[in-house]
């Protein structure tokens, strides 16, 4: 083996090691929701508001859908439109429970074996509503089933993300109409 391959798969080792070492999957602090119903997260969601990072910037009409996979994983189709380049933006991948299915854990990957945390926080008993934080505060999605969301939920979600340590002021209410 040429010394350029050994450094390669060497990099590459280190690399995974650090990612795998570095995942907490849920932020110090955060509680995930418990009795999680998988079955009744399938669907689609509205995105009502988030903290803005690179794949989401300049998105509007942002959805997700979750659908069941035939290996047991979760389908994860996220779509937006961006308002920027004036055309749609799509990226599928795949999420699965990180321990327990019935809590709200969960690991997503779009990269093949590199997964984020995405961790349900707050959930109504009718699963129209969610609260999602990523692997730290500076992730933060609130959903809904429809593309609006009622002012008092709107209000404790945002109190909720806030006693958290989201930075509140920082969200982007997204347009859905």
């Amino acid at each position: 083996m040429s010394l350029k391959n050994r450094i390669l798969k060497l990099s590459l080792g280190a690399m995974l090691t650090a990612s795998i070492l570095s995942f907490r999957f849920t932020p110090q602090g955060i509680e995930v929701v418990k009795n999680f119903d998988q079955q009744k997260y399938l669907g689609t969601w509205y995105e009502i508001a988030r903290l803005n990072y690179r794949w989401e910037k300049g998105l509007d009409h942002v959805t997700a859908n979750y659908s069941l996979n035939k290996n047991g994983s979760i389908r994860v189709d996220n779509k937006g439109f961006d308002y920027t380049k004036n055309k749609w933006k799509q990226s599928i991948g795949k999420a699965k429970p990180v321990d327990k299915p019935t809590e709200g854990k969960l690991k997503v990957s779009f990269f093949g074996p590199f997964y984020a945390e995405y961790n349900i926080v707050e959930l109504d008993k009718d699963y129209k509503y969610a609260l999602v934080i990523g692997s730290s505060t500076d992730y933060m999605w609130i959903l809904s089933r429809d593309k609006t969301i009622p002012e008092k939920i709107k209000q404790a979600y945002v109190a909720k993300a806030r006693e958290l340590g989201v930075q509140t002021d920082k969200l982007v209410w997204v347009n859905q109409e």
